[in-house]
This record gives structure tokens, C-alpha cells and sequence, in this order.
């Protein structure tokens, strides 16, 4: 993660950074975001969130698998997968989330993925998040296959990500290169599974906590005693 004191320099005036380790075919990664969101409205402060690139399986081929038989091994059965998919659902639909779990048809290798956050945040962390959230709705709502450099090219240029105009920049060694160290990064830090979230290089949540634990540990992070209360906080 970032240095304590990079982070710091980081936080916008009127608002603050928050760093999620992800991967973009995490289901708690994308309701993590939305919870997020709404800690956001009860502290009545702007979050903005700088995302960081984790592997969930970092050994998927690069044409990704059928989802149907890569779960049913992963655990076990279809039916557990489905009921873990049914967990995901109900959660989703507490932030306004609607899974679409039956048009999910791969589940990609999402490295090319984490190349495209990459370079967006060279755009600005408003533009990662926005290409974040756009990723997040292309897989799990629109069940489009993330992993595809074409559905990634065709992403970069809806928001205009500069560093990422042909397919073979999503290959540039240099983005490929930071995403890595990035990785490592993560699995030296200990990181093992996601989301991580952290503010100002201090761990605020391993998962995806409700906004009001979100929202109470940020307010302890930026050392006030205030606590959240009935949807509101003073900070």
C-alpha cells in the first residue's frame, strides 16, 4: 500500500482518498464500493477511491474459463455456487446492486483489467473509480467478459483513459511492469483476500463492512471521538 505520508498529500480539500485492493470479478469488491458510497453520506465528506490490483486467480488462462465448470470445481458443486451467487444477490440488493449472475457465461483473467486501472489513475483518481465502477457493471450486471482486450480497449475509450488507445497498450510493458509490483506489493503486505480497504496507510476493513463500521472507523482513523449516530456523523 502507500506510504502513510504519500496518502496524506493525497487527500483532496474537500474530500478524502480511500485505497481498495480488488479484483474485478470480486462480487464483495463491487458492494464494498457501494458501501463506501453511503459511509460517504453519512460522514458527509466526499470519498474518493484509489483502487490497487489483486488476483483473485492469478493462474486463470488468458482466455478465461467457462464460469459454470471453473466454480462448480472451485467449490465443489454448481449448487454451492449458486448459493454463494444467492449470498452475493442479497447483499447486492441491500446497495442497489443487481447481480445477473445468469448472464455471466467466463470468468476471465483479469491482469489486462488491472493494466486499464492502471493506467486511468494516470488520468486522476476520479477517472479510476468512474472506469472501476464501469468494469464493476460490465461484469457483474452486463455480463460482459471483462478479460477481452476489446471490451477493455472499447472502456478506455468511453472515458478517454489516455495511456490505453490501441489493444497493444493494454500489453506496455511498463503498465504491465507497475501492475506487478503492485501485486507483489499486496502479497508482501499480506493481503490474501479482498477487498482490503485502507486510509492513510492504516487498515480500515478486510471486506466488505456496512457503511455505518466503515464510517466509524474512518472517523477513529482521522482521530475524533465522534461516533456515527442514526445515519449521521461530525466529523
Amino acid at each position: 500500500m502507500t506510504e502513510n505520508v504519500a496518502n496524506r498529500i493525497a487527500q483532496p480539500a474537500d474530500g478524502l482518498v480511500v485505497d481498495v485492493t480488488s479484483d474485478l470479478i470480486c462480487p464483495w469488491c463491487f458492494v464494498a464500493k457501494r458501501r463506501l458510497e453511503k459511509a460517504s453520506l453519512i460522514l458527509g465528506k466526499t470519498l474518493e477511491i484509489r483502487w490497487h490490483p489483486f488476483q483473485l486467480n492469478p493462474e486463470m488462462p488468458v482466455e478465461g474459463l467457462d464460469r459454470r465448470l471453473y466454480r462448480s470445481a472451485k467449490f465443489g458443486s454448481w449448487e454451492q455456487s449458486q448459493r454463494l451467487d444467492a449470498q452475493v444477490s442479497a447483499a447486492g440488493a441491500e446497495v442497489g446492486i443487481r447481480f445477473r449472475h445468469d448472464l455471466m457465461k467466463r470468468t476471465p483473467n483479469t491482469f489486462r483489467g488491472h493494466v486499464l486501472l492502471a493506467a486511468a489513475l494516470k488520468d486522476g483518481v476520479q477517472k479510476q473509480n468512474l472506469v472501476a465502477d464501469r468494469l464493476f457493471q460490465a461484469y457483474f450486471v452486463n455480463g460482459e467478459d471483462v478479460g477481452d482486450p476489446t471490451t477493455l480497449l472499447g472502456i478506455a475509450r468511453e472515458f478517454g483513459v489516455a495511456a490505453i488507445s490501441r489493444l497493444e497498450d493494454l500489453d506496455s510493458p511498463a503498465l504491465v511492469s507497475e501492475v506487478k509490483t503492485a501485486e507483489r506489493k499486496a502479497a508482501s503486505g499480506g493481503i490474501r483476500g479482498v477487498p482490503q480497504i485502507s486510509f492513510q496507510g492504516t487498515v480500515v476493513a478486510n471486506g466488505a463492512q456496512k457503511e455505518k463500521l466503515l464510517a466509524d472507523s474512518l472517523l477513529r482513523i482521522l482521530g475524533t471521538t465522534d461516533r456515527c449516530e442514526n445515519g449521521v456523523c461530525t466529523v
